[in-house]
């Protein structure tokens, strides 16, 4: 039986890899996204480096070919700054390597002395943060130029061969900018939305398993070191989201599609900042809350307090419902799900205040630092700060641009 069973086990593995494959291409071709923009990625690389090879190769006939295609692949970014910047970093290493070898190989000669010391000056000026990840192509250009210079035979020809790395750097460095340019150039607006989505859904998972054990007064050591835990490890996810806000501001420099979008001059990503920044303090102050319930051990008096974990649990499902809404933030909705945030943060500002009731008709020792209570009024206040702060900033954005947060897709 356990042999069958096995085998049945292994049996669909190629129908699941074989499906999921189809769910990868039918993300691909029905939606913007991870999956789209992979697809763009490389045949945009292809069609980069294949044009860079028949101008080096087929027009140019130069002696190495490879560095135009190469140069056309790697400065192939996500975004069209970071493909200017790349090229601009990556042109300036390699000619900087290709004049280090130059300038010592006729001043000393091709021996092995020379390449120490064009490894040497080489390798320190890759160190250089100008030229940031484009650092280590001035080594790399060096040794290259290094051994061209070897294999040419006079002066004219190891001077010809060594400026055709520069110009085959060039030829693949337009290529590569042009057709990220031309050619269906990246906008990651949704990459902005994605951010505070990962944050916001983080939040209210996390929320949304406390308040329940709130209510029922089941604060155990387990429970609450599992929340402090995961409270924790948000900060990747922090790292994470401001990465995609990054990525999706760069997005809009030179890029030509922002010209043919409408209402183009509310181009931008501030409130999405505000939004994202909110969250991150947020998230900050639940950490501190999980630490304080963690540390916490509680005695057999604290059964009266019972009431105040109870309005405490009813403001933290208050919160869940709007860190629920934030995980669903969407341009072609903003205007509704603004007005449904600013609904939720009365409620939730409501519960809040009557938390601190609460704590003031069971007369709560909020100076013991014992005991939690005093830091989870405190945090209570911070929290519902931070969200109606959030709810003012989408509410200030609806209003003064009539249909999104920035233009429409």
């Amino acid at each position: 039986m356990a042999g069958q069973e096995a085998q049945r086990r292994r049996l669909p593995a190629p129908q699941g890899w074989l499906h999921r494959v189809a769910q990868w291409w039918q993300r691909a071709w029905g939606s913007e996204g991870y999956e789209r923009g992979t697809l763009l990625l490389i045949g945009k690389s292809t069609l980069a480096a294949t044009l860079s090879w028949v101008i080096s190769y087929n027009l140019l006939h130069a002696g190495s070919p490879a560095f135009a295609p190469f140069s056309a692949v790697l400065i192939m970014q996500v975004t069209v700054y970071q493909s200017l910047l790349q090229s601009l970093r990556y042109v300036g290493a390699v000619s900087a390597g290709v004049a280090v070898q130059a300038a010592l190989g006729f001043l000393v000669g091709p021996d092995l002395l020379t390449f120490l010391l064009v490894a040497l000056v080489a390798l320190a000026i890759g160190r250089w943060p100008a030229l940031g990840a484009q650092g280590s192509q001035v080594a790399t250009a060096a040794f290259f130029a290094y051994s061209t210079y070897l294999s040419a035979t006079s002066d004219v020809e190891k001077l010809t061969q060594l400026g055709q790395i520069i110009l085959l750097v060039l030829i693949g460095c337009g290529v590569g900018v042009v057709i990220n340019t031309a050619v269906v150039p990246p906008l990651r607006y949704r990459g902005a939305e994605h951010s505070i989505h990962t944050l916001a859904h983080a939040l209210c998972d996390l929320v949304s398993d406390m308040y329940p054990a709130l209510r029922e007064g089941e604060l155990d050591e387990e429970r609450s070191r599992h929340w402090r835990t995961r409270a924790e490890q948000t900060e990747g996810l922090i790292a994470q989201a401001r990465s995609g806000l990054r990525t999706a501001e760069e997005s809009l420099y030179y890029n030509p599609r922002r010209l043919f979008r409408r209402h183009r001059g509310r181009t931008g990503f501030a409130g999405y900042g505000a939004v994202l920044e909110a969250l991150e303090r947020t998230l900050y102050q639940i950490a501190s809350l999980t630490r304080s319930l963690h540390q916490w051990h509680r005695s057999d008096d604290d059964h009266p307090y019972r009431a105040f974990l109870a309005r405490y649990a009813d403001f933290l499902e208050a919160v869940s419902e709007i860190t629920q809404v934030l995980g669903e933030l969407d341009q072609d909705d903003l205007r509704e799900q603004a007005r449904q945030l600013c609904q939720l943060a009365d409620t939730a500002q409501q519960r809040c205040r009557q938390v601190t009731g609460q704590a003031e008709r069971d007369a709560l020792p909020l100076a013991d630092p014992a005991r939690p209570y005093g830091v989870l009024v405190v945090e209570a206040t911070r929290l519902m700060e931070e969200f109606q702060h959030t709810c003012d900033v989408l509410q200030r954005y609806v209003d003064r641009q009539p249909h999104d947060l920035h233009d429409s897709d």
